[in-house]
C-alpha cells in the first residue's frame, strides 16, 4: 500500500516545530494497512474541564491520516492535503496516552480518505474520525 516505506523511527525524526510536535505525538507502528501514533493527555492537550481537547484528537487523526497519504503518494509529483474531517467524542480521558490508529478506507488517485479510531490506556475507543484527504499535483518550483 505504501508508495514510501518509513519506520516509525523515522517519522518521528522530523523537525518539532509544527503542532504534531508541540504535543508530542509519536509515531509508534507502521503496518502493511495501518499506522499508529500516540499522544500525551496532559495540560497541553487538556480543555479548561481537565480532559482531552476535542481539538487535540483531531489534531492527532489529521496527523496520522495526513502521514499515511503522504507514504501512498510520490513525493515529487503530488502534495497530500486535508480536505475534510469529522470526529465524535465518545468518553473523556483526563491522563495517559491516547493512541490513534489509522487505516484507509479509500485510496484514489484523487483523494483518500482515512478511518483514526483513537483509544484511551485502557484500550476504550475515546474518539473516531474521517479525514479525506486531497492529493495535488506538487508545484513545479
Amino acid at each position: 500500500m505504501w508508495f514510501s516505506a518509513f519506520t516509525p523511527a523515522q517519522l518521528n525524526d522530523r523537525p518539532k516545530n509544527h503542532l504534531g510536535g508541540l504535543l508530542d505525538i509519536q509515531f509508534t507502528e507502521v503496518g502493511d494497512d495501518f499506522l499508529t501514533a500516540t499522544m500525551p493527555v496532559d495540560e497541553r492537550t487538556h480543555q479548561p474541564a481537565g480532559i482531552l481537547h476535542g481539538g487535540a484528537s483531531v489534531v492527532l487523526a489529521e496527523t496520522l491520516g495526513s502521514i499515511a497519504s503522504y507514504m501512498c503518494i510520490d513525493p515529487e509529483k503530488h502534495m497530500a492535503v486535508g480536505l475534510e474531517i469529522n470526529a465524535n467524542h465518545l468518553r473523556p480521558v483526563k491522563s495517559g496516552l491516547v493512541t490513534g490508529i489509522c487505516k484507509p478506507l479509500h485510496i484514489g488517485a484523487k483523494t483518500h480518505v482515512w478511518e483514526i479510531k483513537i483509544y484511551n490506556d485502557k484500550g476504550k475507543m475515546n474518539c473516531i474520525s474521517r479525514l479525506t484527504v486531497a492529493i495535488i499535483p506538487k508545484p513545479q518550483i
